[in-house]
Protein backbone atom coordinates (compact mmCIF):
# COMPACT_ATOMS: atom_id res chain seq x y z
CA UNK A 1 0.00 0.00 0.00
CA UNK A 2 1.13 3.55 -0.67
CA UNK A 3 0.17 6.61 1.37
CA UNK A 4 -2.20 9.01 -0.40
CA UNK A 5 -3.06 11.37 2.47
CA UNK A 6 -2.12 11.87 6.10
CA UNK A 7 -3.52 14.32 8.65
CA UNK A 8 -2.51 14.11 12.30
CA UNK A 9 -5.73 15.90 13.35
CA UNK A 10 -4.11 17.59 16.32
CA UNK A 11 -6.37 20.65 16.36
CA UNK A 12 -8.46 23.12 14.35
CA UNK A 13 -5.57 24.24 12.12
CA UNK A 14 -5.38 20.73 10.66
CA UNK A 15 -8.89 21.04 9.22
CA UNK A 16 -8.76 24.74 8.27
CA UNK A 17 -9.07 23.79 4.58
CA UNK A 18 -11.79 21.17 5.10
CA UNK A 19 -15.27 21.99 3.81
CA UNK A 20 -17.95 22.46 6.45
CA UNK A 21 -21.68 21.85 6.17
CA UNK A 22 -23.63 22.66 9.30
CA UNK A 23 -22.48 24.18 12.61
CA UNK A 24 -19.33 22.19 13.39
CA UNK A 25 -17.18 23.33 16.30
CA UNK A 26 -13.49 22.39 16.39
CA UNK A 27 -11.13 22.34 19.36
CA UNK A 28 -7.79 20.85 20.38
CA UNK A 29 -7.53 18.43 23.29
CA UNK A 30 -4.45 16.45 24.23
CA UNK A 31 -2.99 16.32 20.73
CA UNK A 32 -6.31 15.41 19.09
CA UNK A 33 -9.06 17.24 17.21
CA UNK A 34 -12.35 17.36 19.12
CA UNK A 35 -15.51 17.91 17.08
CA UNK A 36 -18.99 18.85 18.23
CA UNK A 37 -22.01 20.85 17.12
CA UNK A 38 -21.90 24.61 17.54
CA UNK A 39 -25.69 24.67 17.42
CA UNK A 40 -28.54 23.00 19.27
CA UNK A 41 -29.48 19.38 19.81
CA UNK A 42 -30.74 18.93 16.25
CA UNK A 43 -27.97 20.86 14.49
CA UNK A 44 -25.88 18.15 12.86
CA UNK A 45 -22.93 18.64 10.53
CA UNK A 46 -20.56 17.15 7.96
CA UNK A 47 -16.87 17.98 7.49
CA UNK A 48 -15.38 17.06 4.09
CA UNK A 49 -11.71 16.37 3.42
CA UNK A 50 -10.46 18.69 0.64
CA UNK A 51 -8.90 15.78 -1.29
CA UNK A 52 -10.67 13.50 -3.75
CA UNK A 53 -9.54 9.88 -3.64
CA UNK A 54 -9.47 7.06 -6.17
CA UNK A 55 -11.18 3.74 -5.66
CA UNK A 56 -9.20 1.00 -4.00
CA UNK A 57 -8.30 2.66 -0.69
CA UNK A 58 -7.93 1.94 3.02
CA UNK A 59 -9.03 4.75 5.36
CA UNK A 60 -7.91 4.65 9.00
CA UNK A 61 -8.33 7.03 11.91
CA UNK A 62 -8.55 7.01 15.70
CA UNK A 63 -11.79 7.89 17.46
CA UNK A 64 -12.56 8.69 21.09
CA UNK A 65 -16.14 9.48 22.22
CA UNK A 66 -16.29 12.16 24.91
CA UNK A 67 -20.01 12.96 25.43
CA UNK A 68 -23.18 11.19 24.46
CA UNK A 69 -25.82 10.73 23.10
CA UNK A 70 -25.06 11.22 19.42
CA UNK A 71 -23.75 9.35 16.41
CA UNK A 72 -20.60 9.34 14.26
CA UNK A 73 -20.21 8.34 10.64
CA UNK A 74 -17.86 8.44 7.68
CA UNK A 75 -18.89 9.17 4.11
CA UNK A 76 -16.63 7.71 1.41
CA UNK A 77 -16.65 7.53 -2.38
CA UNK A 78 -18.86 10.64 -2.46
CA UNK A 79 -19.64 12.01 -5.92
CA UNK A 80 -22.57 13.81 -7.49
CA UNK A 81 -25.28 11.30 -8.36
CA UNK A 82 -25.42 12.72 -11.90
CA UNK A 83 -21.61 12.65 -12.22
CA UNK A 84 -18.91 15.08 -11.19
CA UNK A 85 -17.95 16.45 -7.80
CA UNK A 86 -20.26 17.05 -4.86
CA UNK A 87 -19.46 20.78 -4.91
CA UNK A 88 -20.02 21.28 -8.65
CA UNK A 89 -22.51 23.80 -9.99
CA UNK A 90 -25.96 22.27 -10.17
CA UNK A 91 -25.51 20.04 -7.12
CA UNK A 92 -27.92 21.12 -4.37
CA UNK A 93 -26.28 22.89 -1.44
CA UNK A 94 -26.18 20.95 1.83
CA UNK A 95 -26.61 22.34 5.33
CA UNK A 96 -25.95 19.28 7.50
CA UNK A 97 -29.51 17.87 7.43
CA UNK A 98 -29.27 14.09 6.96
CA UNK A 99 -31.82 13.69 4.10
CA UNK A 100 -29.61 15.92 1.93
CA UNK A 101 -26.99 13.15 2.06
CA UNK A 102 -28.98 9.92 2.04
CA UNK A 103 -31.64 10.94 -0.48
CA UNK A 104 -30.22 14.02 -2.22
CA UNK A 105 -27.90 14.77 -5.13
CA UNK A 106 -24.88 12.71 -4.08
CA UNK A 107 -23.93 9.07 -4.54
CA UNK A 108 -21.93 7.72 -1.62
CA UNK A 109 -21.49 5.01 0.96
CA UNK A 110 -21.48 5.83 4.64
CA UNK A 111 -20.78 3.81 7.74
CA UNK A 112 -22.33 4.91 11.04
CA UNK A 113 -20.81 3.80 14.34
CA UNK A 114 -21.09 4.79 17.99
CA UNK A 115 -24.81 5.00 17.27
CA UNK A 116 -26.20 6.43 20.52
CA UNK A 117 -28.51 9.18 19.24
CA UNK A 118 -31.85 7.43 19.74
CA UNK A 119 -33.18 5.13 22.45
CA UNK A 120 -33.37 2.08 20.17
CA UNK A 121 -29.74 2.63 19.08
CA UNK A 122 -28.60 2.72 22.69
CA UNK A 123 -30.57 -0.43 23.48
CA UNK A 124 -28.88 -2.49 20.72
CA UNK A 125 -25.54 -1.27 19.38
CA UNK A 126 -24.80 -1.79 15.67
CA UNK A 127 -22.60 -0.31 12.95
CA UNK A 128 -24.54 0.33 9.73
CA UNK A 129 -23.43 0.69 6.12
CA UNK A 130 -25.81 2.61 3.87
CA UNK A 131 -25.74 3.43 0.17
CA UNK A 132 -27.09 6.67 -1.23
CA UNK A 133 -29.11 8.03 -2.83
CA UNK A 134 -31.95 6.01 -1.42
CA UNK A 135 -31.01 5.33 2.22
CA UNK A 136 -30.33 1.65 1.47
CA UNK A 137 -29.12 -0.33 4.50
CA UNK A 138 -26.72 -2.77 2.82
CA UNK A 139 -24.64 -4.19 5.69
CA UNK A 140 -24.66 -4.27 9.47
CA UNK A 141 -22.42 -5.50 12.25
CA UNK A 142 -22.13 -5.38 16.02
CA UNK A 143 -20.68 -2.22 17.58
CA UNK A 144 -18.02 -3.03 20.22
CA UNK A 145 -17.53 0.56 21.42
CA UNK A 146 -18.41 1.07 25.09
CA UNK A 147 -20.26 4.04 26.61
CA UNK A 148 -18.27 7.22 27.15
CA UNK A 149 -17.69 6.55 30.86
CA UNK A 150 -16.21 3.13 30.14
CA UNK A 151 -14.18 4.35 27.17
CA UNK A 152 -12.46 6.76 29.58
CA UNK A 153 -10.90 8.88 26.80
CA UNK A 154 -9.43 5.82 25.07
CA UNK A 155 -8.89 6.02 21.30
CA UNK A 156 -10.14 3.23 19.03
CA UNK A 157 -8.56 2.59 15.64
CA UNK A 158 -11.14 2.43 12.85
CA UNK A 159 -10.52 1.14 9.32
CA UNK A 160 -12.64 1.18 6.16
CA UNK A 161 -11.52 -0.58 2.99
CA UNK A 162 -13.25 0.20 -0.30
CA UNK A 163 -12.11 -1.67 -3.39
CA UNK A 164 -14.46 -1.87 -6.35
CA UNK A 165 -17.59 -3.67 -5.21
CA UNK A 166 -16.15 -4.71 -1.83
CA UNK A 167 -16.27 -2.86 1.51
CA UNK A 168 -15.04 -3.91 4.95
CA UNK A 169 -15.16 -2.19 8.35
CA UNK A 170 -12.95 -2.86 11.39
CA UNK A 171 -12.48 -1.40 14.87
CA UNK A 172 -9.22 -2.25 16.65
CA UNK A 173 -8.55 -4.96 14.02
CA UNK A 174 -11.88 -6.66 14.73
CA UNK A 175 -13.78 -7.24 11.46
CA UNK A 176 -17.36 -6.07 12.00
CA UNK A 177 -18.72 -6.57 8.50
CA UNK A 178 -17.75 -7.23 4.90
CA UNK A 179 -20.03 -6.48 1.98
CA UNK A 180 -20.05 -6.96 -1.77
CA UNK A 181 -22.17 -4.62 -3.90
CA UNK A 182 -24.27 -6.49 -6.46
CA UNK A 183 -25.62 -3.28 -8.00
CA UNK A 184 -29.24 -3.76 -6.93
CA UNK A 185 -29.25 -0.45 -5.02
CA UNK A 186 -27.76 1.57 -7.86
CA UNK A 187 -24.36 1.82 -9.57
CA UNK A 188 -21.32 0.68 -7.63
CA UNK A 189 -19.72 3.59 -5.75
CA UNK A 190 -16.17 4.34 -6.86
CA UNK A 191 -13.77 7.25 -6.40
CA UNK A 192 -14.78 10.35 -4.46
CA UNK A 193 -14.52 12.37 -1.28
CA UNK A 194 -14.48 11.29 2.36
CA UNK A 195 -16.13 13.22 5.17
CA UNK A 196 -16.76 12.94 8.89
CA UNK A 197 -20.27 13.49 10.21
CA UNK A 198 -21.72 13.69 13.71
CA UNK A 199 -25.21 13.95 15.07
CA UNK A 200 -25.53 16.38 17.98
CA UNK A 201 -24.97 16.51 20.86
CA UNK A 202 -22.04 14.10 20.47
CA UNK A 203 -18.54 15.36 21.21
CA UNK A 204 -15.75 13.13 19.92
CA UNK A 205 -12.02 13.40 19.34
CA UNK A 206 -10.13 12.25 16.24
CA UNK A 207 -6.49 11.80 15.34
CA UNK A 208 -4.13 10.15 12.85
CA UNK A 209 -6.22 10.04 9.69
CA UNK A 210 -4.50 8.17 6.86
CA UNK A 211 -5.63 7.07 3.41
CA UNK A 212 -3.62 4.40 1.59
CA UNK A 213 -4.07 2.89 -1.84
CA UNK A 214 -4.64 -0.86 -1.81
Amino acid sequence: MSLLYRNALTGPDDVADWLREGPVDTAAAGGALCLSSAGGGDDHWTLWCPEEFPDGIRITWEFSPRTEPGLAMLFFGARAAAGGGIFDDGVAARTGAYPEYHSGDIRTLHVSYFRRRWEDERAFHTCNLRKSPGFHLVAQGADPLPPVDDAAHRFYRIAVEKDGDRVSFDIDDLRLFSWRDDGTAGPVVGAGRIGFRQMAPLTACYRNLEVHSL
